[in-house]
């Protein structure tokens, strides 16, 4: 279970979202300065690392802190019209990796490639081929053939062999088919199917009533009929078709498991055999599926995430029309290999997404998407002179103390939850003190040597690059887990947490300013980076990650007492956010964001308590006559500018759908609500919005 940076439960009746009428002062009392105030009025300077052009000064940190912190940035900033949102730490941070991959690109193309140990020729043939766009626009003949070849299903063998060469080419068409750990021996690799195949972002999007989902099925409908116009059908024959695909992926979302229950791993952990797959799902060919994808002799678990979606592949295995199944591969190739066909199916590919999902006005420009189609099918070769340029072994030594310094975080609170009971803490304890952790880059680089690239075509080398990963991860079925390696490539400005393996992984492209600079004040990183550790480091024990034991199992290691506070606190988050609204009418879904923003609780509370200790080791910083802000003031404002962002209002709808995590502004408000530590930093007074009454407050970790 990989948790991003980027399930129903019991709710504690002491719960509450309202804000409580604000109780009068005492009359003796004199008034205070209002804090906008009191900030605005300060003609020192403030800390390195923080932004004071992006603040509103006159806003009132009490009452909207992300107002404070982000308001003027805000208010100054558009969304390049190529982006459907922008921040002013993960996009900027990655607007600046990606001139930093296309000079380096560039380099390597053209026969200079930058001094390093990774296959140079392959990584400048897959850039260098997906920059001829003319070699695009004489794909169309080779499309048709491996389209006719797909399109070719009237028997069941026909159909699973399809059904396997998609999958080969990266191609996820009616399920997937890849490698993870045994939820019950995580030393081990086994084979897993998952539910898969839908064009649009989530299940829902086909099965609800709400006019907005409706016009994006229709704005579907209306692309795949598009798609079929330009592969050659008459308009008529077109629309028929997609709506025989619409149709068909609808049958599909009916047997889906919803993301919110998607999030327990216990409804996905169902091992099955070879034998109890077949008798599952009969109307499948599954002997021609494994044969046509290199497993022929695949023995052991296979886990099956939900059955009773392939119990709907088996049903539908059998009943729809070969030339339906025909039409649906065709849409689900060429809307995943749009970046090197023809404009027509290109520009045809961002007219749906952006009027109907993004919202973004203009396609991004050929090099940018060319440097994101290279980071992800060879980003360990890239990242060898990413990593030299931008990192190397001193960003490296930084990053790992502040881990540690969380790390000592968890480990001196546990010592005061008083929710958890003393055997629970041990094992938790003992589950933290072997966490994983990975910075910046792998220790061992991924070898390509298996990989073909013909920078003549790069349809045939996406193809090859895709096949070459599905291949690399299929051959791990059978083997010991393999707890060195990555899944992010150094560039990416994310981080994760994978439960199963144990681990918490930074890679260089986020340990960059301003999440983490050298020049800004030890608050300022603590508030940025440090809350981005303790979020990851948090996720190993959020709603999710409890589940696994300190070796990875999913096993429960929970006493009920223990457990059942556990539940009743998460409770209390899930009420808060359930409360807010993301955009218009739609709600953020506080049990679709439970994990996210229980890892944004703790990773402020941990690293606000690394920083105290840091602090206390070096007085002299922790003395605030020099700035306008003092160091607790440093800390929460260099968290809440890390998020400043806008989002267009299209996406903003479908991340409220599909996205794990909450709303940027809500990941600020939301949990600094939640603590007295803000509240004194401020000096923010009962009753304002940026409190709330200490028994209503929700704490976990």
């Amino acid at each position: 279970m990989r948790r991003l940076l980027l399930g129903a439960l019991l709710v504690s009746a002491a719960c509450k979202t309202t804000t409580p009428t604000q109780a009068p002062p005492p009359a003796a009392a004199a008034p205070s300065p209002p804090p906008a105030a009191r900030f605005a009025s300060d003609a020192r300077p403030v800390p390195p690392g923080l932004a004071l052009d992006a603040m509103n000064l006159q806003a009132d940190p009490c009452e909207d802190f992300y107002a404070f912190a982000c308001g003027n940035w805000i208010k100054n900033t558009e969304i390049p019209a190529d982006r459907a949102r922008w921040s002013r730490s993960f996009d900027v941070i990655n607007e600046h990796n990606e001139q930093t991959l296309h000079g380096l690109l560039e380099a390597i193309a053209t026969g200079t490639p930058p001094a390093g140990k990774y296959d140079a020729a392959k990584l400048g043939g897959l850039y260098g081929g997906c920059m001829d766009e003319a070699q695009h626009e004489a794909s169309l003949p080779t499309l048709k053939t491996t389209l006719k070849k797909l399109g070719q299903v009237s028997t069941p063998q026909a159909l699973a062999t399809a059904v396997a060469t998609l999958h080969a080419d990266g191609i996820w068409a009616l399920f997937s088919f890849s490698s993870n750990q045994d939820y019950d021996h995580a030393e081990q690799m086994v084979g897993e199917v998952d539910q898969n195949g839908l064009g649009l972002p989530d299940r829902d999007y086909y099965l609800s009533d709400n006019a907005k989902m409706k016009s994006v099925r229709d704005a579907y409908e209306a692309h795949a009929a598009n798609v079929f116009g330009l592969l050659g059908e008459t308009p008529a024959a077109a629309k028929t078709d997609a709506a025989a695909v619409v149709a068909l992926e609808t049958q599909m979302a009916k047997a889906s498991l919803d993301r919110v229950a998607r999030r327990d791993p216990h409804t996905q952990h169902h091992p099955l055999n070879r034998a109890g797959l077949k008798s599952l799902a009969p109307g499948f060919d599954w002997d021609t599926y494994f044969k046509a994808s290199g497993q022929g002799g695949l023995k052991g678990t296979i886990n099956v995430t939900h059955p009773p979606f392939f119990e709907a592949v088996s049903t539908l295995g059998k009943t729809v029309k070969p030339t339906t199944w025909a039409r649906y591969f065709a849409l689900r190739y060429v809307d995943n290999r749009s970046l090197a066909l023809p404009k027509t199916f290109e520009a045809e590919n961002f007219r749906f997404t952006s009027a109907a999902l993004t919202g973004q006005k203009e396609d991004p420009v050929r090099w940018k998407k060319c440097v994101r189609a290279s980071d992800r099918l060879m980003g360990e070769a890239l990242g060898v002179p990413y990593v030299d340029q931008t990192f190397g072994a001193t960003g490296k030594e930084k990053s790992v103390a502040m881990v540690k310094a969380i790390e000592e975080s968890f480990e001196a609170n546990l010592g005061t939850l008083t929710w958890m009971d003393a055997p629970t803490r041990a094992k938790a304890l003992e589950k933290a003190r072997v966490i994983i952790n990975k910075i910046g880059y792998p220790d061992v680089w991924r070898n390509y040597d298996s990989l073909k690239v013909d920078r003549k075509s790069f349809l045939a080398s996406l193809d090859q690059a895709n096949a070459f990963e599905h291949r690399r991860q299929l051959a791990k079925i059978g083997k010991p887990t393999d707890r060195a390696e990555w899944l992010m490539t150094p560039p990416t400005v994310n981080a994760y947490c994978n439960a199963q393996t144990n681990e918490i992984t930074f890679p260089a492209g986020i340990l960059q300013p301003p999440f983490f600079s050298k020049d800004a004040s030890a608050a300022v990183n603590f508030g940025a980076i440090g809350v981005v550790v303790g979020h990851e480091f948090t996720h190993a024990f959020d709603d999710e990650g409890r589940l696994f034991d300190a070796k990875g199992n999913l096993a429960d290691w929970w006493s009920p007492s223990s457990a059942a506070a556990f539940v009743t606190k998460t409770g209390c988050v899930k009420s808060q956010f359930d409360s807010y609204l993301a955009i218009d009418e739609v709600h953020v879904n506080g049990g679709l964001t439970l994990g996210e923003n229980v890892a944004d609780l703790g990773g402020l509370k941990l690293s606000y308590a690394a920083l105290q200790r840091y602090l206390a080791a070096n007085p002299t910083e922790a003395r605030a006559e020099t700035y306008r802000f003092n160091p607790a003031q440093q800390f929460y404002l260099g968290f809440a500018q890390s998020w400043c962002g806008k989002v267009r209002p299209e996406a903003a709808r479908m991340r409220a759908q599909t996205d794990a995590h909450s709303p940027q502004f809500l990941r600020v408000l939301g949990p600094l609500r939640n603590l007295s530590t803000f509240q004194s930093a401020f000096q923010c007074p009962a009753g304002s919005k940026m409190t709330r009454p200490s028994g209503d407050a929700c704490q976990v970790w």
